[in-house]
């Protein structure tokens, strides 16, 4: 055993973090270093283990025993003797007979109780005079064949469960196989050698030896010669089932085993390396060397996670809530905070910035920028109609207006009539756009409000009164944009710059310009669908590349737009979108978002098809498509039994026969353009206006309310002490991430104090399988140690005494017998030997 006392406190400190990180499921962040035992079923692990302990305190029986992972933590007190566990804090188990069957039943409470297997862990802390400090993982035992509830690839399962720890560069592998089978078949040095090629991490535990078949002995293994490990093997002599059945005491069987050593003439000369003991010590020495050794990273990582947690902690201490108290006097300070962070996070989104960008969606400012610039202006084209439509109702306006009486001029009603219904059909389209807006903003306040979670009622108050008060702004917003409406058609301007009645007569000439104004091509939008019908299998689909134009379509390849699939002008061409439910999943999910272009005349769109079915990858996508498309003047198309009632019995649109009469056709042109000309201008002040009263009437209004009144309306709606009242799950993770704070903390102070007082025995020399003989086992092999450990070390490991009684010798002393050139085990009895100085270094196997 080490002479470092400071490196053996080293390891309950570490034991403490390794708790705290395992009660808030941060026990994978920071790999702290054990020792994991391993073994296939009737190896023996449980009994080294109870060895070391000196206690019967595990489950016993037949098939897999251990089915959850044990983590021991064994730790050295001067009195008295009980054990812990993790998920029962606060109660000591004096009785290890009850810990037997507490383990059972925290294992069938995860597991069943039928042979069911599980990898989250439990934690026993195990303290008693006759320990030395440890931490031990007890794993499953390597099986072949399932039984009870467990799965057919229950050999894999268990397999993957050891990988998982011992895979860890931080884990020290134990791997204990049975003397009475043969070596190159154990499936413990199996595992152990795929993930530690090179031995660096593995010690071997030869157990049953008493068990051997008369005339063998495992001394060429234990010498480190067959197999060789460059931790050695160690030989332990375990009670057997009868004893365990008769409840023979521990204590008994370890002087037992002791005599079986000193008796055995094959291993009488290792007699002191050898048996429980010597394992126990050994083990508390190679885990403190081998934290030591990875003291570097170790600290790199704690430094890392306490970084993480200062910013929260600090938030904490400010508050006055540090060390798991409150201060109720700092409950307002910390509501005023939470209010303040809404507010910024709401300002933030809405105007955009910060330092968490979305790169997934658009969301906020931006979004409400679409829905005003973009999807807005779709919608107001949406209820417009096309020309047939257009020209019909011009001309049963105006045949209604002359009556009986065949008129001369064209009536001014006409086109006022005309003018007024379309007017009316813009207020949809903007209350859509206010409820679109609305929706966003909720979402926003939604998204703000979520990071203040732990306090419930603080949430919930602030989401009662910023939704009640977006209520009340939207439910105004609609009612001034009713009233703009209202206030267009109450006064048809024909005196208006931009109307085409105003400066000229409707000529066929006014008619070409206005029907040629904005005629060339524009681009309206990009961006990525999918079809089923262009030259695909029936069923596929595939991406490609669109591209709208004011009178066209195109599709690509890719976005590079080189490799051009088809031009389809769109002139005539309508819509109809519609949503779906997908059979067997899909490319974009469970529901298909499909858009359809065709001819109301059911001639060919393009090629042989008669229409292109084309697929958005959600809903919004699906909106934004359909507002482009409007934009480019495809419109929705009219169902046929929308149309029955404008066809005669010979199927002939009733409308098509009003144009038999020349001189109504020429009013009907006049209308049609009159009536073009003012709701161009119409629709060019709605889409400027309503953004405009919404983001006044909306969206800074809600900026203003949860700047200024939400903190004083949070005063009205209750005591701040009961709002800041937090939740179960927010006080249980504060006391967590304290305590996993402190002791971070905690290790990096030990850390920082055994670094610059202790040393450690540096790892043996690599041993290879080719040369047997000339490489013994380091635990044979004091004398080959570093000059600065291999005395103190060897007389330290022949000690019986538990670490605290240990003189504090000092550690930087260099041994007299360092460097020598040939074997030296220790004398039976503990007594180290002095050789003669060397006088030349020891020349490495």
């Amino acid at each position: 055993m080490s002479g470092n006392v400071g490196m053996e406190a080293l390891i309950p400190i570490v034991n403490k973090v390794q708790d705290a990180f395992t009660q808030v499921g941060m026990n994978s962040v920071i790999d702290l270093p054990q020792i994991a035992v391993v073994g296939g079923q009737s190896a023996g692990k449980s009994s080294v283990l109870e060895n070391c302990v000196g206690k019967d305190f595990l489950p016993r029986g037949s098939g897999i025993v251990t089915r959850r992972p044990l983590i021991l933590q064994l730790n050295y007190v001067e009195k008295g003797e009980w054990g812990e566990f993790l998920h029962a804090k606060g109660k000591k188990f004096t009785d290890f007979d009850e810990i037997r069957r507490e383990i059972e039943a925290e294992t069938d409470r995860m597991t069943g109780s039928n042979k069911g297997i599980s990898d989250i862990p439990i934690n026993l802390r195990v303290f008693s005079p006759h320990v030395l400090n440890l931490t031990l993982i007890d794993l499953p035992g390597i099986t072949k064949v399932p039984i009870g509830d467990q799965p057919p690839d229950i050999e894999f399962q268990i397999r993957g469960m050891i990988m998982q720890f011992i895979s860890k560069p931080s884990c020290l592998i134990l791997a204990v196989t049975p003397a009475n089978s043969d070596l190159a078949n154990s499936d413990a040095l199996k595992l152990a050698k795929e993930v530690d090629p090179e031995g660096i991490r593995t010690i071997g535990v030869l157990t049953k030896l008493d068990l051997m078949d008369d005339g063998t002995d495992a001394k060429e293994i234990l010498d480190n010669k067959v197999l060789p490990l460059r931790r050695g093997y160690i030989g332990v002599v375990n009670r057997s089932q009868r004893d365990i059945e008769g409840k023979k005491d521990i204590k008994q069987a370890q002087a037992a085993e002791r005599k079986y050593f000193l008796s055995h003439p094959a291993y009488r000369h290792l007699a002191e390396r050898a048996g429980t003991a010597f394992l126990q010590k050994t083990l508390n020495q190679q885990l403190t060397n081998h934290i030591r050794e990875v003291l570097p990273s170790l600290r790199s990582k704690l430094e890392q996670q306490l970084t993480s947690m200062e910013s929260e902690v600090k938030e904490f201490k400010n508050l006055g809530m540090s060390g798991g108290r409150e201060d109720k006097s700092a409950k307002p300070r910390m509501m005023m905070q939470m209010v303040n962070r809404v507010t910024h996070d709401f300002e933030e989104m809405i105007e955009g910035g910060g330092n968490h960008v979305d790169t997934t969606s658009l969301s906020g400012g931006a979004k409400i920028n679409t829905i005003f610039h973009f999807r807005f202006p779709g919608y107001l084209n949406e209820g417009r109609l096309d020309e047939k439509e257009l020209r019909k109702e011009i001309g049963f306006a105006i045949r209604n207006i002359h009556g009986v009486r065949s008129g001369l001029f064209t009536p001014d009603a006409a086109f006022e009539m005309t003018v007024k219904r379309q007017i009316e059909t813009l207020a949809p389209p903007s209350m859509k756009c206010i409820q679109q807006v609305s929706t966003e903003l909720h979402e926003v306040i939604m998204k703000c409000i979520d990071k203040i979670k732990n306090y419930p009622r603080l949430q919930a108050e602030i989401d009662n009164l910023v939704s009640g008060y977006l209520r009340e702004c939207e439910t105004h917003c609609r009612e001034q944009i009713q009233q703009l409406v209202e206030v267009e058609l109450s006064y048809i301007n024909t005196n208006h710059d931009d109307f085409i009645g105003f400066n000229s007569t409707a000529k066929d000439e006014s008619v070409k310009d206005v029907q040629n104004a904005g005629s060339e091509s524009q681009l309206i939008k990009k961006g990525w669908l999918s079809t089923t019908n262009v030259g695909l299998t029936k069923g596929l689909s595939r991406e490609y590349w669109f591209v709208l134009y004011t009178d066209a379509l195109a599709w690509f390849k890719d976005e590079s737009e080189r490799d051009q699939k088809y031009y389809l002008t769109i002139d005539g061409v309508k819509m109809k979108s519609s949503e779906e439910e997908e059979e067997g999943g899909g490319l974009f999910g469970h529901r298909k978002f499909k858009i359809q272009l065709f001819h109301p005349n059911a001639r060919y769109l393009f090629r042989e098809y008669r229409e292109l079915t084309l697929y958005a990858k959600d809903e919004d996508d699906m909106e934004d498509w359909r507002a482009s498309f409007l934009r480019a003047g495809i419109y929705t198309h009219r169902s046929q039994m929308d149309m029955e009632d404008l066809e005669d019995e010979d199927h002939k649109p009733k409308f098509e026969r009003l144009f038999e009469d020349p001189q109504l056709e020429r009013q009907v042109e006049v209308i049609r353009t009159y009536v073009n000309s003012y709701m161009a201008i119409v629709r060019k002040t709605f889409k400027d206006i309503v953004p405009k009263h919404i983001m006044c009437l909306m969206v800074n209004k809600m900026k203003v309310f949860i700047e200024i009144e939400l903190m004083p309306s949070l005063y009205g709606a209750g005591n701040p002490a009961e709002l800041m009242e937090e939740s179960e799950d927010e006080v249980r993770r504060r006391q967590e991430l304290l305590g996993m704070y402190d002791a971070c903390k905690d290790a990096l102070k030990t850390i920082s104090e055994v670094t610059a007082k202790t040393s450690s025995t540096p790892l043996p020399a690599p041993v290879h399988s080719n040369n047997h003989h000339s490489a013994p086992s380091p635990n044979m092999n004091a004398s080959r140690m570093p000059k600065s450990d291999s005395a103190h070390s060897l007389s330290q490991s022949q000690r019986s005494r538990p670490p605290p009684d240990l003189p504090n010798r000092p550690t930087g002393r260099s041994a007299p017998n360092a460097g020598a050139t040939r074997p030296a085990p220790a004398p039976p009895g503990g007594g180290s030997r002095r050789p003669p100085p060397p006088s030349r270094p020891a020349r490495p196997n």
